[in-house]
């Protein structure tokens, strides 16, 4: 009884079923992709299925354009989510809260039916479905993703700085500039991660907006998937998760070298 209750008293001993749920979906998952990316159908170890899909051209191209249409959307996230996060964190906005509230609500709706709706949106305008509908649809549902997180560095900004920068004779124009994009940038960096590596990895969106028309890469893993190229089709996930962590790596090295300027 002593040993059970020394258990769930030690607070260390907490963080065990997280642990526990780690190891089972996070850490097994990515090994088993590991292991049937390095391996061939009889389970040989193998570097062809990246070289399969080097000499795949069509892999290829769908990658690449896969990267292009992630990077499209990420700005065009940029340059209309600053200035709406920009406007919602102004003290003399009183409505901010219920503005952040509307702009996240159409996320607790299924990415899927929202998706659908723009389908219907576009065929009520009778906008033919494609590249067009498939980038609206992406800035559409990774928008949020791109507010809230400069909304919230915004909100916690230290406004000591900007009157400082005020009493030294800058003008609004050079505050924005100089002051508040500079410590905004952790914001703009985590939303970029928010936007650039989902859209990358779907596939939903562009098989529902351009009617199977227009395939990413995340398409390409699920038709390999669903045709039981197990192997190939890991090494296509490990390839994208590869991108994602190396665009996470540089992006933390930049957050942190913009942090300890600021310091």
């Amino acid at each position: 009884m002593n040993n059970i209750l020394a258990l769930f008293t030690k607070r260390s001993n907490w963080t065990i079923p997280y642990l526990i749920f780690l190891g089972i979906f996070v850490v097994m998952p990515l090994i088993l992709i590991v292991i049937y990316a390095l391996t061939d159908a009889d389970g040989v170890f193998t570097f062809g299925n990246f070289r399969k899909f080097m000499q795949h051209p069509e892999a290829m191209n769908t990658f690449i354009y896969s990267v292009g249409i992630a990077i499209i959307t990420t700005l065009a996230c940029i340059l209309l989510g600053y200035p709406a996060a920009y406007i919602l964190s102004q003290a003399r906005f009183n409505t901010s809260r219920t503005m952040v509230v509307l702009f996240i609500l159409p996320m607790w709706i299924n990415i899927l039916i929202r998706t659908l709706a723009t389908v219907a949106l576009f065929d009520f305008l009778n906008y033919p479905l494609g590249e067009g509908a498939l980038i609206f649809g992406m800035i559409y549902n990774f928008l949020p993703f791109m507010i809230y997180p400069i909304y919230n560095t915004l909100q916690k900004m230290d406004n000591n700085l900007i009157e400082a920068a005020q009493d030294l004779g800058a003008n609004p124009f050079q505050v924005f500039i100089k002051t508040i994009v500079p410590l905004s940038m952790p914001g703009v960096v985590s939303g970029i991660m928010m936007v650039f590596m989902p859209t990358i990895s779907t596939f939903a969106i562009a098989e529902l907006l351009t009617m199977n028309n227009i395939k990413l890469f995340g398409t390409t893993i699920q038709e390999n998937i669903n045709n039981g190229m197990w192997n190939y089709g890991a090494a296509l996930s490990l390839i994208m998760l590869l991108l994602i962590g190396i665009t996470g790596l540089f992006s933390s090295d930049s957050q942190s070298e913009r942090e300890g300027g600021i310091i």
